[in-house]
């Protein structure tokens, strides 16, 4: 499953997730919307917050750690 996280500098709630999918050694794309080409994608997801996180075809608009983990979960058992 493709993971991409859409971040901001200065964003504590990025930096948590990001540390979190990393010391889980779980791989994932990070697009910081300070380029403006990232920032268009994430409004296309009705999203104006970071972080934004899309877990294949899922769209997680918060840090929701125990739907974060149900989603990979699933994957694992797929």
């Amino acid at each position: 499953m493709n993971i991409t996280i859409y971040t901001q500098n200065q964003c504590p709630p990025c930096a948590f997730i990001k540390r979190y999918l990393a010391e889980k050694s779980i791989p994932y794309t990070e697009k910081n919307i300070r380029n403006p080409r990232y920032r268009r994608e994430m409004m296309d997801y009705d999203a104006f917050s970071t972080p934004l996180i899309i877990m294949g075809d899922e769209v997680i608009r918060t840090v929701d750690i125990a739907r974060i983990e149900a989603r990979l979960q699933e994957v694992q058992h797929d």
